[in-house]
């Protein structure tokens, strides 16, 4: 008998699972039979949308909005990573870019060559995009996009983690994507070197800034996401191990000198993050998988 307090799990729909964290109320939980990590008790589809569409203090990636802040030279970094790791897999095309921001990565694409094309809820974000950069953005969601399948690649870089379906959400690419197309995502890996092995402590310091609810719905492994992939009818194919800015995952070192513990705890794990890469664990993975024909 199914016990109906219990959320099932949105891939396999068992309810095998395991409490992991209770973060600011959120209960993460894994899956016991596919290992599938999410929260059980979510905030409800408005909520959702109003994270990333709110403004004023506070608003989603407003700290990204000017050119020359801090937060906004980290994520052109990144940009410059998810640009190296798509052209490892396919180097023209059309392109569709998912929860594109302010267009730091659709930009790159453009000058690489592709015929980029982008779609992000924040309206804020997509003016910058728009007005500032000139790009072909439009706000919303891949499903107010054309149905037809006439795109040769769909990028969704740190996106399947804060959607409250993914596993619809990932049909609506695969319907979108020409035969023989690539999906081409990241996304951060609870299978990590540095997720594990900081969950150890996390439990009894009741600190573990990897997990960020209510942003990050769910937490995936490679192992599990390549299921998924293939589960929605994709072929997974190659997957790079990375790791997060250490700003982002511990602070900047101007806020830890002001907080001894925070800077005790970036010591001792610091070096894991960096480590977890070159063993294949990274913390923050990227993953391409193609639509058969």
């Amino acid at each position: 008998m199914t016990n109906p307090n219990i959320k099932p799990c949105p891939f396999c729909q068992s309810q095998a699972q395991r409490l992991l964290f209770v973060q600011n109320g959120y209960q993460l939980v894994r899956c016991s039979d596919c290992e599938l990590a999410f929260i059980a008790n979510p905030p409800d589809p408005e909520a959702v949308r109003i994270l990333y569409t709110g403004e004023g203090h506070g608003a989603y990636h407003q700290d990204v909005r000017s050119p020359d802040s801090p937060a906004a030279r980290r994520m052109m970094r990144t940009a410059r990573r998810h640009l190296q790791f798509l052209t490892h897999v396919v180097r023209q095309g059309r392109l569709l870019d998912v929860g594109c921001s302010t267009g730091d990565f659709l930009s790159l694409a453009v000058a690489a060559g592709f015929e980029a094309q982008g779609v992000e809820l924040s309206d804020a974000s997509v003016r910058i995009a728009v007005e500032r950069r000139g790009l072909a953005v439009r706000q919303g969601t891949v499903d107010d996009l054309d149905p037809q399948a006439d795109l040769d690649v769909i990028t969704a870089f740190d996106v399947l983690e804060h959607i409250p379906n993914p596993m619809r959400e990932l049909r609506a690419y695969v319907a979108r994507l020409k035969p023989g197309g690539w999906l081409v995502m990241s996304t951060p890996n609870i299978d990590g070197l540095f997720p594990r092995l900081s969950y150890r402590v996390a439990k009894h310091l009741g600190y573990w800034p990897h997990p960020e609810p209510p942003h990050h719905l769910y937490q995936f492994g490679e192992t599990v996401l390549r299921r998924i992939l293939a589960d929605q009818g994709l072929i997974p194919g190659p997957a790079r191990h990375c790791r997060i800015d250490l700003s982002y995952s511990f602070g900047t070192w101007q806020n830890l000198i002001k907080m001894p513990k925070r800077l005790l705890y970036a010591f001792v794990f610091g070096p894991v993050s960096i480590a977890g890469p070159w063993l294949a664990q990274g913390d923050w993975i990227y993953m391409a998988a193609r639509k058969p024909g």
